[in-house]
């Protein structure tokens, strides 16, 4: 049986690596099962190495690459919330402009979709590198059956960004992603997983993500602080966190968010992979 077709949906901004672009990009390219439509959204304008590395990719596949220019910088969910609605395939799968995937991570993607109709969502395990795949510090497991995931989201997102595929009649449906600093998609996650949509994480590593001291550093002080309780709060009063799970989660985070940044490192290496 012939695999379904898909669409990619990438967002770019002014601060992004052009080789790490590059790299993205070609990962993509080098699937096993090949998109045949790669949406790209530029939020705002990204400078003109990155306009270069874009410009080439254009040129080299003409029919493959659908870039959509937003006037000013949004922010990713605002940017991906436009850019689904480019997408031309039912599924798609969401990419990091400075990541790689495995060559095989949309193939076996999207076999979990022929096996399971009811699928609404599939992602997997990343690889947290540094310069090169091959030193990989973490990988960062997630629960993989429905119940498991759910179970999961109470405290903690069960479904890494970068890595899923999904229904674009499902995303469509609970409200496409929204404007919720840091946790756009623990926010759309959410809607989806307690609004019945079944999800599924594959239990192997097909995508490397990109880490950094900043990585760290961008989890931590009083601003990111207020953001997570927030959040947090706002999960509790949907009813997706009961206030036992909203202390334990907001609690938990806090602290982490207080620690210096080499302790906080060596946490989330320790404890939260």
């Amino acid at each position: 049986m012939e695999k379904e077709k898909y669409s990619v949906l990438m967002s770019v901004y002014y601060k992004e690596k052009p080789d790490w672009l590059k790299t993205s990009i070609q990962s993509i390219l080098n699937q096993t099962m090949q998109t045949n439509d790669f949406v790209i959204v530029k939020d705002g304008p990204i400078g003109i190495e990155l306009e270069t590395v874009i410009d080439e990719y254009i040129n080299n596949y003409p029919e493959l690459f659908n870039i959509i220019s937003l006037p000013k910088n949004v922010g990713l969910g605002m940017a991906l919330a436009e850019g689904i609605k480019h997408c031309k395939n039912s599924l798609i799968a969401r990419m990091d402009s400075d990541d790689i995937c495995t060559i095989d991570r949309c193939a076996k993607e999207l076999e979990c979709f022929q096996k399971n109709k009811n699928l609404k969502i599939v992602g997997c395990f990343e690889a947290e590198f540094v310069g090169s795949i091959n030193d990989v510090k973490a990988i960062h497991k997630v629960p993989e059956t429905h119940k498991e995931i759910a179970a999961f989201m109470r405290r903690r997102c069960a479904l890494l960004h970068p890595t899923v595929m999904f229904r674009k009649e499902a995303v469509l449906e609970i409200g496409n992603y929204r404007s919720v600093k840091l946790y756009e998609d623990y926010d759309l996650f959410a809607r989806l997983v307690f609004g019945g949509y079944e999800s599924y994480n594959i239990q192997e590593v097909l995508y490397y993500i990109r880490i950094n001291p900043e990585f760290y550093m961008r989890r931590g002080g009083v601003e990111y602080l207020k953001t997570v309780v927030k959040f947090k709060n706002y999960m509790r009063k949907k009813g997706y966190m009961s206030v036992l799970d909203f202390i334990i989660s907001a609690g938990g985070q806090a602290a982490v968010c207080l620690m210096p940044n080499k302790l906080r490192e060596w946490f989330y290496m320790t404890f939260l992979r």
